[in-house]
């Protein structure tokens, strides 16, 4: 399949697995590199020498394309954003910020620039900053989230800059990117599908309620602080909503919070842990290798699109 993506990115397949933290390390973003669509290293809240690291094993495990995400509220985004230069990696996406302040640099070693939005304002700004593409994000999906859907969201964003779109939130199969690409997105963005990868490091405990989640199972915290996140419904996510509830000041909900996501990632805490995960959670029913997953969402996606025509 040929879009704008993949020709940007030299890839065969526009799908972009996303930057999570704990989550996206070497292993999954190569798999899924070699499966024809692009792997991404989160780079989350880790140090710049980490990243270094996960960038050169993943060098070890693939020739083609991957990238990096960088969260801009890192403390040490500063050195990561040289880092990125220095290993030649091609691709960065962003998130959490504006990261117009890297964009020269990044630009002249000719690394491709993919903020992620959650407005159309925000896709405006990236354009103008010189972004070749922007992801539009919508509440649908897990982790840090926005206002708007998935379906309110990327055809205005696609509107509103000339700039390659590429859909994120709430797709999780071939009919979510067939549905994506027919509302003007260029490919899709995709992360609670690829958290059950086999190649994902994922604790088994993580996976489990993942695949054992219902379309209802999820829930929205921080609203409160104006960081809101998705997240499966547990203990954490209830004594969480309590606290919002009864007026707790952003302090004590940060320090509920800390350390949270790595405690169900790593260690396998589904109960106390924050268990990130997209609206979607509820169509992932099966644990596959990224090259299957990918080769099953492609090959829907085709069916659909050129049946497509049938319908009129």
């Amino acid at each position: 399949m040929k879009t704008k993506l993949t020709e940007l990115l030299g890839i065969e397949y526009p799908i972009i697995q996303g930057g999570m933290a704990w989550v996206a390390e070497h292993k999954l973003a190569a798999a899924v590199s070699e499966a024809g669509g692009i792997g991404l290293i989160g780079a989350g809240g880790a140090p710049a020498v980490f990243v270094k690291e996960q960038i050169q094993k993943a060098k070890e495990l693939t020739n083609k394309p991957f990238g990096v995400n960088l969260m801009l509220m890192n403390p040490e985004a500063d050195e990561i954003a040289k880092v990125i230069v220095e290993e030649g990696v091609r691709v960065v996406t962003t998130g959490a910020g504006n990261p117009g302040k890297y964009m020269a640099m990044w630009k002249e070693a000719g690394i491709k620039v993919i903020p992620v939005v959650a407005s159309t304002a925000m896709a405006k700004l990236m354009e103008r900053a010189g972004a070749d593409a922007v992801v539009a994000e919508g509440m649908e999906s897990g982790g840090h989230i926005g206002s708007l859907t998935t379906m309110a969201l990327v055809p205005q964003v696609v509107d509103a800059v000339s700039i390659p779109v590429i859909a994120a939130g709430g797709i999780g199969d071939g009919r979510g990117l067939a549905a994506a690409l027919m509302l003007g997105a260029e490919g899709v963005q995709m992360g609670t599908r690829f958290v059950v990868a086999k190649e994902s490091i994922v604790h088994p405990n993580y996976k489990e309620k993942l695949l054992k989640a219902k379309d209802i199972d999820s829930e929205v915290t921080g609203m409160s602080t104006g960081h809101p996140v998705r997240s499966l419904r547990n203990k954490m996510t209830k004594e969480y909503l309590r606290l919002e509830k009864e007026g707790a000041g952003f302090e004590e909900l940060e320090k509920l919070g800390l350390g949270a996501l790595r405690r169900a990632v790593m260690e396998g805490d589904v109960v106390n842990g924050t268990v990130m995960a997209g609206q979607i959670a509820g169509m992932v029913s099966k644990e596959q290798t990224c090259r299957e997953m990918i080769e099953e969402i492609m090959a829907q996606a085709e069916e659909l699109l050129k049946g497509a025509t049938d319908r009129v």
